[in-house]
């Protein structure tokens, strides 16, 4: 249930839910299985597991999980038997087979065998907070967020938002090694600095005193921080990037303890408290990011 991303955006128009309603709209794009002869399918399944309901709400905090399966079918097994039956017609034809029969062939053995491939499955979960106009998303690529918000919107009918950070944050990241950083911020071992000219150097440094000489040199040259890891208020460590996606998320673990004295066998109400708290932790992170470098409000 912790996120270990956030792709960070902001609602550019305030949204409000009723449940019943936000459950019917749900409902049309429900997750399902493959069918026999289908190689993804992807849909809302419910967030919580072995619940039925399509979102979780904690407070005005909704969570969401889309599920993607998808059918495995090794591109060395169809070559294989593309292979093989293209070798048979040959010898049989005397004639070598073409670019497009061979395309037909090949669509032919996809169809043949998409009905024995096994499937997997893959969730990407992200929450709107509806009073801080907010929707975070687990994914480290913005592809796989766009589809949470893309299937989102065709269930809601529309999702106005816009990514929280809309321009580079490199400088001021940078500035957090060479001057001094917020006070919520601890500096790690961990950075990647580009120098953004023609030639784009790039310097990876882990286990790095990020303010030694050595680091303040490259910085010196030209180069500006990329990614850089830090600690959050001595709650969080992520690795914080210059569009203001994070990753890597970990939670310290005075938080993660805060609900372990709920009973193993309740399982729905350790979810329900380690949904809550950790949805808080990333929207006061989101609200610390956008005071932090002045993120203009795009909510009207």
């Amino acid at each position: 249930m912790w996120f270990k991303n956030a792709k960070l955006y902001q609602l550019t128009q305030p949204l409000s839910f009723v449940d019943d309603n936000l459950q019917k709209c749900l409902n049309n794009v429900v997750f399902r299985p493959c069918g026999s002869q289908e190689l993804a399918t992807m849909g809302f399944a419910p967030p919580m597991p072995g619940g039925k309901e399509l979102f979780h709400a904690v407070g005005e905090n909704y969570l969401f999980c889309l599920k993607k399966q998808e059918r495995i079918l090794p591109a060395a097994v169809i070559n294989a038997e593309l292979a093989d039956k293209v070798l048979q017609i040959e010898q049989e034809q005397g004639a070598p087979v073409g670019k497009k029969a061979q395309q037909d062939l090949k669509e032919e053995i996809v169809q043949r065998l998409l009905p024995q491939a096994f499937t997997k499955n893959s969730f990407t979960f992200g929450f709107i907070s509806l009073k801080d106009n907010l929707v975070v998303v687990d994914a480290s690529a913005d592809g796989k967020a766009e589809v949470l918000l893309a299937m989102l919107r065709k269930a809601l009918g529309s999702l106005p938002v816009v990514p929280l950070c809309r321009s580079a944050i490199h400088a001021q990241l940078t500035q957090w090694i060479t001057e001094t950083p917020p006070a919520e911020i601890e500096l790690l071992l961990e950075a990647e600095l580009k120098a953004h000219d023609d030639e784009g150097a790039v310097v990876r440094c882990k286990n790095q005193d990020l303010t030694s000489e050595e680091i303040i040199q490259h910085i010196d040259n030209g180069k500006m921080v990329e990614k850089i890891a830090v600690g959050y208020a001595e709650r969080l460590t992520l690795v914080l990037e210059h569009d203001c996606s994070v990753k890597r998320l970990k939670y310290a673990d005075i938080l993660k303890e805060e609900n372990q004295d709920i009973p193993k066998d309740q399982q729905a109400a350790r979810f329900d408290a380690d949904y809550a708290l950790m949805s808080a932790e990333l929207i006061e992170l989101a609200k610390f990011l956008q005071k932090t470098f002045a993120l203009d409000d795009a909510t009207v």
